[in-house]
């Protein structure tokens, strides 16, 4: 059986491609601003021919969360397909070079290695255009014993259940933690995702997951209310830990009755949204998994998601756990590599 470790994320791989551009560049490309854009192989070249100087990296939703929880020094692992091209070999070199055990070698042949062109105007805001290439072979097959091991939690993204094999994947995921000793969190993806798999996330919530993190947008969708005030009640009597963030509102962490308010860092600007959900989630996540109070795991995701706003890319810098202000003295704030 492969290595445990504390974290393993099983979502779509995706190289993401960082690009600052103008509001008439979006415009140029056809994309609607500000949402992520479904593209072919044939568009994702053209719109790369007309990009000026990128940033490259690993990317998509769990696949941040997982680098960033092993950047704070946690132990990670992730299941994803790549092609073993030249974007596949930047995906597995980038989450391996922070520590990240890839559990899955690259396909030989198929698709080609999916990739999200994130393209960042003046104002901070991102539009993605993602193709989804090789990431849609990821199938029930790559989803054993050996590849999973007995992690603290395994994390599932939504957009898992788009896949052909997704589904039963997850189940299969599920079914493997389960046995194991470990526990599920969803990583409920975007309100739209939620709308097409909404009984399907119902269906796990109520008997599969221990954990959801999702924005405000989501849960509502997902339990079919038109606010968090609605939404709130619902889950307070619910068994599940919801990890619930809610932009400059701050975040709500809610447990079989427990309820937690945490206030958002405030900030001169936000240069890059990107990954700012991934980001409180690798956070909160890691304080969970190291048994911190559920308000001080609040915290971290606050703290790291406020860094990686303010910076181009999801990736949460190395050290950032040094400057951490601890409020409590019943656990240890360790540096990573401590």
């Amino acid at each position: 059986m492969a290595n445990d470790s504390q974290i393993l994320g099983i979502s779509n791989a995706i190289v993401d491609i960082l690009a600052h551009v103008d509001p008439e560049f979006i415009d140029a490309i056809g994309a609607v601003p500000g949402a992520m854009n479904l593209i072919d192989e044939e568009r994702a070249r053209a719109i790369y021919d007309r990009m000026g100087p990128a940033t490259e990296m690993s990317g998509g939703s769990v696949a941040n969360t997982v680098a960033g929880f092993a950047t704070l020094g946690g132990s990670a692992a992730y299941i994803g397909h790549v092609r073993d091209d030249q974007l596949g070999e930047i995906f597995n070199h980038d989450m391996r070079s922070l520590g990240v055990d890839i559990r899955l070698s690259p396909a030989a042949d198929g698709k080609e290695t999916a990739r999200s062109y994130i393209l960042i105007t003046p104002d901070g805001q991102r539009t993605m255009n993602t193709y989804l290439g090789s990431c849609t072979e990821l199938g029930v097959a790559h989803v054993n014993e050996d590849t999973m091991g007995s992690p603290k939690v395994v994390l599932l993204e939504g957009y898992v259940w788009d896949l052909a094999e997704g589904p039963a994947l997850a189940d299969e995921a599920i079914e493997i933690a389960r046995s194991n000793g470990s526990a599920v969190a969803l990583s409920l993806s975007d309100s739209y995702c939620v709308e097409r798999h909404r009984q399907a996330f119902t269906d796990v919530v109520n008997g599969g997951v221990d954990i959801v993190v999702a924005d405000e947008d989501e849960i509502n969708a997902l339990l079919g209310t038109d606010s968090f005030e609605e939404t709130l009640p619902i889950i307070l009597g619910m068994q599940n830990l919801f990890v619930t963030t809610r932009s400059e509102k701050g975040s709500v962490i809610v447990h079989r009755g427990e309820h937690i308010e945490q206030a958002a860092s405030p900030v001169e600007q936000v240069v890059d949204s990107t990954g700012a959900g991934d980001a409180y989630c690798a956070g909160f996540l890691y304080g969970w998994a190291n048994d911190w109070p559920l308000a001080e795991c609040a915290r971290l995701g606050t703290y790291v998601a406020t860094n990686v706003i303010q910076q181009v890319g999801a990736r949460i810098e190395p050290g950032v756990l040094t400057n951490f202000p601890s409020h409590t003295s019943d656990h240890r704030i360790p540096v990573q590599g401590g």
